[in-house]
C-alpha cells in the first residue's frame, strides 16, 4: 500500500496502485465532483500536485486537451479522474473554489455571499469572485453554464463505446 496525503486532510490515505486519484477524493467526502462523469472532459475533478508527479500515470493527450482550457492551470495540474497512483509519495491540493455543474446549485444561496469562488466547470474560471453577494440577475446571465454542462455530458456519453 502506498500514501496519498491531501493539503487539509490531517492523515494520509492509504492507496493501491492502478487506481485513480478521484475514487480516493470521493472516497474521502470530498468536494470534489466530476462533471463527465470520469471521461476527463470538463475541470471539475482539476487538482494540483505538488510532490510525488512521478508516481502518477502520464498525462493522457484528451487530459491535455482538458487542462489546456482551465485558467488556473499550472504545470502541476492534473484531473484526478485521469491519474492513476503508480507509486508511492504523492502528495496534492484541490484548488480552492466550487465548480458549478448547474445555475439551480446557487438559488438557495441568492443573497448571500460567496464562501469561495464559483468556478465554470468546462474552464475553471471565476463566475463568482469570493465575498461577492450571489443574485438572481446573475445567476441568469450564467444560463450558458448549463448549456455548456449538457454538451459535455452529451460528448462524454459517446466516448468509450
Amino acid at each position: 500500500m502506498k500514501q496519498l496525503t491531501v493539503a487539509g486532510l490531517a492523515d494520509p490515505i492509504e492507496v493501491k496502485t492502478n487506481r485513480r486519484l478521484l475514487d480516493y477524493l470521493t472516497e474521502q467526502g470530498s468536494s470534489i465532483t466530476s462533471a463527465c462523469g470520469g471521461k476527463g472532459l470538463c475541470a471539475t475533478c482539476h487538482v494540483y500536485v505538488i510532490d510525488g508527479m512521478s508516481s502518477i500515470s502520464k498525462v493522457t493527450p484528451r487530459e491535455r486537451r482538458s487542462l489546456a482550457m482551465l485558467t488556473n492551470c499550472r504545470p502541476n495540474s492534473r484531473l484526478a479522474c485521469q491519474a492513476k497512483i503508480k507509486g508511492p509519495g504523492i502528495h496534492i491540493e484541490v484548488p480552492h473554489g466550487r465548480y458549478l455543474s448547474q445555475t439551480s446549485d446557487l438559488e438557495s444561496l441568492v443573497g448571500r455571499r460567496a464562501e469561495q469562488p464559483i468556478l465554470h466547470p468546462v474552464d475553471g474560471h471565476v463566475l463568482i469572485q469570493l465575498g461577492k453577494i450571489i443574485t438572481r440577475s446573475r445567476i441568469r446571465q450564467l444560463a450558458q453554464v448549463d448549456i455548456d454542462v449538457l454538451e459535455m455530458r452529451q460528448r462524454s456519453l459517446t466516448i468509450g463505446k
